[in-house]
């Protein structure tokens, strides 16, 4: 049984206190293990078409080539997995998508949308993301950002004129440096990893950690994470006590145990490694 049978998701949306529509889209797929969030950009109703066919154009790809791959395949020219392979080739053939629709109707021109996404199989997770939606994990009740946020006030903490409390009363902090849909190409940040049972994922537009900081998405997950729709609804109420300025879109994921004795023995062995490397046992 692959870890993509096994996993439970809870996804929430809100246009938040300012903002008069929602631009952010929300999807997944647990059947698959794929879970997605984008937050779009731009005028008028542009930014919600953008991050509605960034979702929809990855999802469906996905549906095509993921099942095709066996588990633990390997691309030996790029050197990583071969589903991180198609997930890569998902978020640039959702950037051609997004580029080309816009390039067809000059009312949607400079539409964009940032993205994060994983896709969960066997014990293997493949984390990737355009802009500054993220990705957190909630291991042994220590919570640990995934992702780096392709922004200004990001490229200007990496060279030390902020440090991160700084960088969370900058004006600047929501310039994006990457986007789909923006250029005809687009650079995607992916990242290989171990799911283990009873990890708790988090992936969010920026409406989230823009509002409450990393310590009160901590404790949200450690307190509510037996419940993902409980998770989910008090994440986005937090975001909205604190002023809901933005968009908020949460989707929280819970890896349970599919493994059994049947289990490939490889998998029983990384599973002990991981579990070490985080001084677990």
């Amino acid at each position: 049984m692959g870890l993509h049978a096994s996993i439970q998701v809870s996804g929430l949306t809100n246009p938040g206190r300012v903002r008069t529509h929602n631009e952010d889209t929300i999807g997944d797929d647990p059947d698959l293990g794929v879970v997605i969030v984008a937050d779009g950009m731009g005028g008028y109703s542009s930014g919600e078409i953008a991050s509605q066919i960034a979702v929809d154009s990855v999802l469906n790809e996905l549906r095509q080539t993921l099942p095709d791959i066996k588990p633990g395949e390997l691309d030996q020219r790029l050197g990583y997995s071969a589903q991180t392979r198609a997930v890569r080739n998902a978020i640039v053939h959702a950037n051609t998508a997004i580029y080309e629709a816009a390039r067809k109707d000059p009312r949607h021109r400079g539409m964009g949308t940032t993205l994060v996404m994983a896709a969960f199989r066997d014990s293997q997770l493949t984390i990737a993301n355009v802009g500054d939606s993220r990705m957190y994990r909630l291991r042994e009740a220590r919570l640990e950002q995934l992702t780096v946020d392709h922004t200004l006030i990001q490229d200007l903490v990496d060279h030390g004129f902020y440090n991160r409390e700084e960088a969370r009363g900058a004006l600047n902090k929501n310039l994006v440096t990457r986007a789909l849909g923006i250029e005809p190409s687009v650079a995607v940040d992916v990242r290989e990893g171990l799911a283990l049972p009873g990890d708790l994922y988090l992936l969010c537009s920026d409406g989230l950690n823009d509002m409450i900081d990393d310590e009160a998405i901590r404790l949200a997950l450690c307190e509510h994470g037996h419940d993902l729709e409980l998770t989910a609804t008090s994440l986005i109420g937090a975001a909205l006590n604190a002023g809901g300025k933005d968009n908020v879109s949460v989707i929280v994921v819970r890896v349970m145990d599919p493994q059994t004795q049947d289990a490939p023995w490889y998998d029983r062995i990384l599973k002990i490694v991981a579990r070490q490397a985080n001084g677990t046992h």
